[in-house]
């Protein structure tokens, strides 16, 4: 057991009393009224027509891809410096994703990558908001206009970020987020698919909830699946709404703190998209060589500090691996990448006690 975890969720708001209101009055499946609170709270918190709310981040891709109409024949391009979730959804409908890399600075989606990558079957871009930043979207929104792509952001990391002044995820035809309990709010397990189009949003609900047609009791016209978020994880996710903004602001602190503090050691954080608004999901850097990585990783574990590597490439995975390309900026990012504890309410002698040990580290070498 870590002393400091790399993360860990903030239930001091309203959640069991929420959660207790689910028991109370029975409703604790797929349908009360924080369902549709949660809904309405987050479109109108992330300035999106629509919010339909599911049951984790990934049936969320699953249900984006689904409804923008990407199946068999088509490809798909992803960033291969991302979360397995993003690439498997693009298989769970038939697709081929194809990959594209990653900018040496933010370690977001390369636009010049994605133009690499364009081609004759090619018909969504899924973009992924890495670590709580943004991909440039002014740039891939000209990409796919270009060539005529659907753009699907995966907003999983990206609760709080903004964009030119907007909500992530209010800038593609649809976007996913995930609610995991590492995540900036949580709902244990659960997800919300934003739809700029009231026809696709309709799409998306008709799918998570085994293709029941609207008009005919029992009667199911489509294939469909059971997506949908529980009475209770809606209601935690509504009491964690409600403390957003100063969970985000305590994790931007959090995220200054951690710069000045280490200001002195050769690590390298994460850079801003010109524009962007970071929410900080998780702190991360990089070492100065992917040498001294899994080194200071054992050196901050022996202190009783948790980290995490940053994500493996998917490209370099088994069912994934190709061998026909290298991506050579996302492969030195995950060597070199750390997650530091980047939960908001990190106290600060935990934080003094990370920061002092990076800096022992460095300074004995």
């Amino acid at each position: 057991m870590y002393r400091i975890p790399v993360y860990q969720p903030d239930l001091s708001g309203r959640e069991r009393e929420y959660v207790l209101d689910c028991i109370d009055s029975t409703w604790i499946s797929s349908k009360g009224r924080f369902l549709g609170e949660f809904e309405q709270a987050f479109a109108n918190w992330t300035g999106s027509p629509h919010a339909a709310a599911v049951s984790n981040g990934t049936v969320a891709l699953h249900l984006a891809l689904l409804a923008a109409g990407i199946g068999p024949g088509d490809e798909v391009l992803v960033p291969t410096l991302t979360y397995v979730a993003s690439v498997n959804a693009i298989r769970y409908v038939g697709a081929t994703p194809v990959f594209v890399d990653s900018l040496a600075d933010t370690w977001q989606l390369s636009s010049a990558s994605l133009l690499d990558h364009v081609g004759p079957r090619t018909r969504a871009v899924l973009a992924v908001h890495l670590y709580g930043g943004s991909c440039d979207l002014h740039a891939l929104a000209a990409v796919c206009e270009q060539h005529g792509l659907v753009l699907i952001e995966d907003c999983a990391e990206a609760i709080g970020t903004r964009y030119q002044g907007a909500h992530v995820g209010t800038f593609g035809l649809l976007s996913t987020f995930s609610f995991f309990g590492n995540k900036t709010i949580t709902t244990g397990e659960g997800g919300m698919v934003l739809s700029r189009l009231a026809d696709v949003d309709e799409r998306v609900r008709h799918l998570r909830g085994q293709g029941l047609a609207p008009d005919r009791e029992y009667w199911h016209d489509v294939v469909g699946y059971n997506y949908r978020m529980t009475n209770i994880c809606a209601a935690i996710g509504a009491a964690q709404l409600e403390r957003i903004d100063s969970i985000l602001e305590m994790k931007r602190r959090l995220a200054d703190a951690y710069r000045q503090r280490l200001a002195d050691t050769p690590l390298t954080f994460q850079a801003q998209t010109t524009g962007e608004e970071p929410s900080y999901w998780m702190v991360t850097v990089l070492t100065p060589t992917a040498e001294l990585r899994d080194p200071l990783r054992t050196h901050l574990a022996e202190a009783g500090v948790e980290t995490r590597p940053i994500f493996h490439p998917v490209h370099t995975m088994p069912m994934y691996r190709s061998g026909e390309e290298a991506f050579p900026i996302a492969t030195d990012i995950a060597a070199r990448g750390i997650n530091l504890p980047s939960w908001h309410r990190l106290p600060d002698d935990a934080l003094d006690t990370i920061c002092d040990h990076i800096r022992k580290f460095f300074s004995a070498r």
